[in-house]
């Protein structure tokens, strides 16, 4: 979503790194780039203003200009300027202490993903907080709204009330209400109606829902794609509605970025998810800091590890580190990463939140690197039989062929495969010289991975052993 405001910046910041000393109109020149880049992110005017003069003001400074890295100081200055933008360093989470059912309120205009998000919240709510949830739709006007929440509700195992037809908000609001008490539901979600644009008998409706129901949340859902729209609309509920958060949603598209940098500013409500994609769990806490870090091209490590921890079973992780105490590493070995690595949501995702990922991007795009690879790397493996993945070594040219043609891939395919798991096998080999896992994390205070043995960093991928596939795109 930020892609052309992070090259943007990360070409002003480049030029700046590159200088050994600043002067003020260096500063000055580069935060005019600065506006120009938000402002064509669709940023808006006021917000600009305010967040150029700011970083200018503390730029300018005779600590900054004399320090021994000035151009790093300013990246620190506009990350923090960033931070402040979208949020603060704190994460705004949800207020759940009240009395059961507390009540979340969900209001938008209609296509904003609303119904959507209301499923996603509840799947969040119930894995990650053990939460009992119940969703009630309070849509009358839209066809087949509170069916498609039903079946959203089946999908995630989140209860929904019961459709009873004719029915007005206010008394559904009311029904769900008396029957979360009864059915002693921790959470109840109420996805409540939308129209094409903001109206008085939209907001009349929503007032007399929050009466009824008194949320202890009331959550906007804007689609992030709308731009500069999207915080005119959350101006609008703000004014009329008692707002506690907003839901940004399809941060995974191609918008300029405008709306999520302008709606705190704006509104003064926090960002509290991010909608991430079409999948019930692509939903996302709203970390202002981790999203200042993509921007400027610093990465997010902490939602890779989080992402590992929720996708990788542990079961499979500690099996992996047995063998690797072993010194043991085999095909079905590198599968199990391979296949970790599609539930983190690919390489494009996982991309996305390493440090420097605009040139990882690009990287693999250069190589012809994509999400297929991994498919093609897993269906050459698929292809093997089960003493070949036990043993590679038994692969000679004619069973390579075999292999090729039955996975659709080319044989310098399954060498180059067959390469990356010697490389990944040689460094479990030396893992185990070192004394195991346990030898290993010693090294690791005395200078990292890399310093405590050359090589091994890149054979490994450098990320919680994500094989290095920068070779297997490449012609």
């Amino acid at each position: 979503m930020f892609d052309s405001l992070s090259d943007r910046l990360g070409g002003v910041f480049d030029k700046l790194r590159g200088r050994g000393a600043l002067k003020e109109q260096d500063v000055r020149d580069a935060m005019r780039e600065v506006r120009i880049a938000l402002l064509e992110a669709d940023v808006a005017l006021p917000v600009v203003r305010r967040f150029v003069d700011q970083v200018t003001e503390k730029a300018i400074g005779q600590e900054v200009l004399r320090s021994v890295t000035p151009g790093q100081q300013v990246v620190k200055i506009v990350n923090d300027a960033l931070i402040e933008t979208l949020g603060g360093e704190t994460t705004p989470e949800l207020d759940l202490n009240a009395t059961p059912p507390v009540v979340i309120m969900m209001v938008g205009l209609q296509g904003s993903g609303k119904t959507t998000s209301t499923a996603k919240i509840a799947k969040l709510l119930k894995e990650k907080h053990g939460k009992k949830a119940m969703m009630a739709s309070l849509d009358v006007n839209r066809p087949a709204a509170q069916e498609q929440l039903k079946i959203l509700g089946e999908q995630v195992g989140v209860a929904t009330l019961p459709i009873i037809a004719g029915q007005q908000p206010a008394e559904i609001a009311t029904r769900a209400l008396h029957a979360a008490k009864l059915q002693a539901f921790d959470v109840l979600l109420l996805d409540t109606a939308g129209r094409l644009h903001v109206d008085q008998q939209l907001m009349d409706e929503m007032k007399a829902v929050s009466a009824i129901s008194v949320p202890r949340e009331t959550l906007l859902v804007v689609d992030s794609l709308t731009g500069q729209d999207a915080v005119n609309v959350a101006q609008s509920f703000a004014g009329q509605v008692d707002l506690t958060g907003v839901v940004l949603t399809r941060m995974d598209g191609d918008a300029r970025g405008g709306a999520a940098l302008s709606m705190r500013a704006v509104t003064g409500k926090p960002i509290k998810f991010a909608g991430t994609g079409e999948k019930l769990d692509a939903i996302e806490v709203f970390h202002p800091s981790r999203v200042a870090n993509r921007i400027l091209g610093m990465g997010d490590i902490v939602s890779i590890v989080e992402k590992a921890a929720e996708t990788v079973k542990i079961e499979e992780a500690e099996a992996l580190a047995k063998r690797m105490e072993q010194g043991k590493f085999d095909m079905n070995d590198l599968r199990m990463q391979l296949k970790q690595m599609q539930n983190m949501g690919g390489l494009g995702a996982l991309a996305g939140m390493m440090p420097g990922m605009k040139k990882a991007k690009a990287a693999m795009q250069s190589s012809g690197m994509d999400d297929r690879v991994l498919l093609r790397m897993d269906a050459i493996i698929g292809s093997m039989t089960v003493k070949e993945r036990a043993n590679p070594a038994l692969l000679n040219a004619k069973r390579k062929i075999r292999v090729a043609n039955g996975s659709g891939t080319q044989v310098q395919d399954v060498n180059k495969l067959l390469k990356m798991h010697m490389e990944m096998s040689k460094a479990m080999k030396q893992i185990k010289k070192m004394g195991g896992l346990k030898g290993l994390a010693a090294m690791f205070g005395k200078g990292g991975i890399d310093a405590a043995m050359p090589g091994l960093g890149g054979a490994l991928g450098g990320a919680g052993g994500i094989p290095d596939l920068s070779k297997f795109g490449k012609k």
